[in-house]
């Protein structure tokens, strides 16, 4: 593979690098949404998170719980965004996996998903799927 992230990490790219350990490495995320907005991403690289150890997806979440209040505290947020996109269809563009910590202000614009209303009819239909596909 060798992805950009990869890169980073061995140091062939340059980056704003927030944290790192012998697992993870985080930086800033080089088209923020909002300020502080950073990428946690194992040095393990891997293409999405169903294909990450657990070990890993369990670390990623450690650094993520490390990072998130300095983050909103270095850059005086109202809260945070925590998304992990798996696909194309999702906007994943770096075939390794990453989770974004975004930070976010009150009134910010960046409201990130439109809500749909679903029948109760619906609703049970999905959870059976979901249900039978486990």
């Amino acid at each position: 593979m060798s992805s950009i992230f990869s890169k980073i990490i061995a140091r062939e790219i340059p980056a704003r690098i927030v944290y790192e350990d012998d697992h993870m490495i985080a930086f800033l995320d080089i088209n923020p949404v909002n300020p502080g907005h950073t990428l946690v991403v194992p040095k393990n690289e891997q293409p999405n998170v169903l294909e990450s150890s657990e070990e890993d997806l369990v670390q990623v979440l450690r650094v993520v719980r490390l990072l998130a209040p300095a983050i909103v505290k270095a850059v005086g947020a109202d809260g945070f965004n925590t998304v992990t996109n798996t696909g194309e269809a999702s906007g994943q563009s770096v075939p390794h996996t990453h989770f974004h910590i975004i930070p976010r202000f009150l009134n910010d614009g960046h409201m990130p998903w439109a809500h749909a209303s679903m029948s109760a009819e619906a609703l049970d239909a999905v959870a059976t799927k979901i249900k039978q596909a486990l």
